[in-house]
């Protein structure tokens, strides 16, 4: 889909190229020693061309914006990166290229991590090392338990939806109907009961999981094996997610907080282990959703929202500044809500510390319990370098019961940041089925829900010197996300004594 500048870019995107300034690169201290005891090194090649986001259209509806977005990102890679792939294919070398940033992932030895040094269109060249999810107190994943022995008895409406308010939303008649919301984590059982009917790949007699499921592990190593062809779950963590987003089997199983709205995915991890290169790669198949074979990229096919219960700290490779950030910005400047887990390294202050949630273009959300309290586990600020206040709010986080892999009718309790987040990415799709003018305005949508939310009165921690009692503060942003009072405020009604105006 061919926007107006690009009759023209071919030449202001070939200046790009010419311009990259002639210094070395900025090489990982690391990947050499690295590469030269393993024999070769995961790599991420970064370009110094950047998109040239002047030419990005501001009119227009927010579709064609994102298509305007997209088409600038990928003729800009395929452009500057030309020649280096060139390289890289003489040298045999295996590679995935990347738009959402300008990258390359590539398997590099030793010699030509050096000869890559000296090239001047290359900005630098990162580590691209895994990390293991982690639960709260548990230590890593893969396995999810139960808390406690009654963690599976059902409360027909969870008590997390219940807490939002997400019913009384409903019986407005706003459920999420039209919304997309998206979850990337260590994947999805999408045939179990409560979600099935509501993947967007299914039709109610088939499947077509082109353009709905992406699988950014290419590597075997879990019971989903490589390149999945068809949403899986090798850990029971991404299930869980997307369940409290929108899960309802029609009976006793009320877990999700827009059972209206429909769903896709992409896997990130691989039994419970990310990289920076696959969070980058969901993040580009979300901004324009592919087929299963990489192909025929649709902007218009991307969710409304996407929900991110992962952290990628600095031993990963996500410190400030770095191409998982730049990412995500592309992302939300494509009109996509991105809300982050605050972390489980509570209680103490200025423990958000991994990205995303410590990226302005992150809506980052803490943790509470059922008891109007803060969560023991659940990420304080203030995050170092960062103007903004995180979290921006909380949810519930503490004993949510929601769906996992192990079968299609199976349910368990599971706390933590991960799980308070998918409730604010339901409110999302609440907000933006009552009133679709919200749709591809993250910044209107968060706004909303900053001022609707409603402070606990319980804490008085303090941190970063912010008082308690001032909102927004490092311990609970604006306080809990509230859907009914983001529901009058997102659609201008004005609501006195039970009746509205």
């Amino acid at each position: 889909m061919a926007v107006p500048y690009l009759r023209v870019a071919p030449l202001a995107l070939a200046c790009l190229a010419a311009a990259a300034p002639a210094t070395a690169a900025e090489i990982d201290a690391s990947l050499h020693a690295e590469a030269a005891r393993a024999g070769s090194v995961d790599t991420l090649i970064v370009l110094t061309a950047k998109a040239p986001k002047h030419l990005l259209r501001n009119d227009g509806d927010y579709l064609e914006r994102r298509r305007n977005l997209v088409d600038t990102l990928r003729a800009t890679a395929e452009v500057t990166q030309a020649e280096l792939r060139a390289w890289l294919d003489a040298q045999g070398v295996a590679y995935r290229p990347f738009w959402i940033v300008n990258m390359i992932e590539a398997q590099l030895t030793a010699a030509q991590i050096d000869a890559l040094a000296m090239r001047g269109d290359i900005a630098k060249i990162e580590a691209n090392r895994s990390h293991a999810l982690k639960r709260p107190n548990l230590g890593p994943y893969p396995d999810p338990v139960l808390e406690d022995a009654n963690a599976n008895t059902p409360l027909a409406i969870e008590w997390g939806v219940n807490k939002v308010r997400a019913p009384l939303v409903w019986a407005a008649g706003f459920t999420g109907q039209g919304i997309v919301i998206a979850g990337q984590d260590t994947g999805i059982r999408w045939t179990h009961n409560a979600i099935k009917a509501k993947y967007r790949g299914w039709n109610g007699s088939s499947a077509d999981h082109n353009h709905n499921w992406h699988d950014a592990i290419h590597v075997t190593g879990s019971s989903c094996g490589a390149d999945a062809m068809a949403p899986c779950d090798d850990n029971g963590h991404g299930s869980h997610t997307i369940g409290t987003m929108l899960g309802d089997d029609g009976g006793s199983n009320q877990v999700g907080v827009a059972p209206g709205a429909r769903w896709i995915g992409c896997r990130n991890m691989n039994a419970g282990d990310g990289t920076p290169a696959r969070y980058n790669e969901c993040a580009q198949w979300f901004l324009a959703p592919t087929d299963l074979a990489g192909n025929d990229p649709r902007p218009e096919l991307a969710p409304d929202v996407v929900s991110n219960s992962w952290g990628c700290p600095a031993s990963e490779g996500c410190t400030a500044g770095t191409e998982v950030q730049e990412a995500i910005e592309n992302l939300v400047a494509g009109g996509i809500v991105f809300v982050a887990a605050a972390g489980n390294d509570g209680p103490s202050c200025s423990t958000i510390g991994d990205a995303p949630a410590t990226y302005d273009a992150s809506f980052t959300i803490g943790s509470m319990t059922s008891s109007d309290t803060m969560s023991s586990f659940s990420g304080r600020g203030p995050v170092a370098g960062l103007a903004s206040v995180k979290p921006d709010v909380i949810a519930p986080g503490s004993s949510i019961r929601s769906i996992v892999n192990s079968g299609d009718a199976s349910y368990a309790s599971m706390s933590g940041t991960s799980m308070a987040t998918p409730h604010v990415a339901g409110v999302v799709a609440l907000l933006m089925s009552a009133n679709p003018a919200l749709r591809g305005n993250p910044a209107r949508v968060e706004q909303i829900l900053r001022d609707t939310a409603i402070p606990l009165t319980s804490t008085t921690q303090v941190c970063g010197g912010i008082p308690s009692t001032v909102f927004p503060n490092p311990v609970q942003g604006m306080g809990r996300v509230d859907a009914w009072n983001a529901y009058l405020m997102a659609t201008d009604v004005i609501y006195v004594d039970g009746f509205d105006d």
